[in-house]
């Protein structure tokens, strides 16, 4: 089986298998059916040790398709600049070696890392985008996705009516969690404060554990 990184997936009986070349011929083509119909990114602040290579593996298997590494406040990490080119690679691999694992259609795409102000610009173009923390008591991801095109939702003032999201963003803070001054940041963007349950979660437990609500609510697990 060959994927072409474009949703495709084509059956080939391979003809010659060389060290420098492998031929093959097309018996078929067929649309992967392993992605996601929800195009799902994940704004991940970076973390300590090999915990963001976790989240960038089990993600990538969950079917997020693009991670943006983030510098919040309470990062280790305190500049763009500390990931190297290295790291990048590294990163890449690990998320190459997964989504091969896991039989995605496409490989998932990784950003090069933004400022929380940043992350928060861009993720102002996606249909909806939420960022769990521990301070909010009311408002859940489920709520966020089973919203009819009549119900009204109000951050900041400003009143829009939720559908059934394509694009959805999630935040996910440090060890240690967002501030309250970059929630706040946040909802000015648009970014909906959303409670994962009463239970405090570790960063990385956190991320898929949003991921997976989102799938399993929009039908995609």
């Amino acid at each position: 089986m060959v994927l072409d990184d474009a949703g495709w997936q084509y059956q080939v009986q391979l003809t010659v298998v060389g060290q420098q070349e492998i031929k093959g011929e097309i018996e078929r083509k067929t649309l992967a059916r392993t992605e996601p119909r929800a195009k799902l990114t994940l704004y991940q602040s970076l973390l300590k040790g090999d915990k963001f290579e976790w989240v960038l593996q089990k993600g990538t298997e969950l079917g997020i398709v693009e991670f943006v590494p983030t510098v919040a406040n309470r990062c280790v990490i305190g500049s763009v600049d500390d990931v190297g080119q290295a790291k990048l690679e590294r990163w890449q691999r690990i998320m190459l070696e997964a989504a091969e694992q896991s039989h995605r259609g496409r490989l998932p795409r990784l950003h090069a890392p933004l400022l929380f102000a940043q992350a928060c610009e861009r993720a102002r173009r996606a249909e909806l985008a939420l960022l769990p923390w521990e301070g909010e008591r009311m408002r859940s991801i489920r709520s966020m996705l089973t919203f009819s095109s009549s119900t009204p939702v109000t951050v900041q003032g400003k009143t829009s009516f939720i559908h059934r999201p394509f694009s959805i963003s999630i935040f996910i803070g440090p060890e240690g969690g967002f501030t309250t001054r970059e929630v706040d940041q946040a909802r000015r963007y648009g970014i909906i404060p959303v409670s994962l349950g009463p239970r405090i979660l570790r960063a990385e437990t956190a991320a898929l554990v949003a991921a997976t609500i989102i799938l399993y609510q929009l039908e995609d697990i």
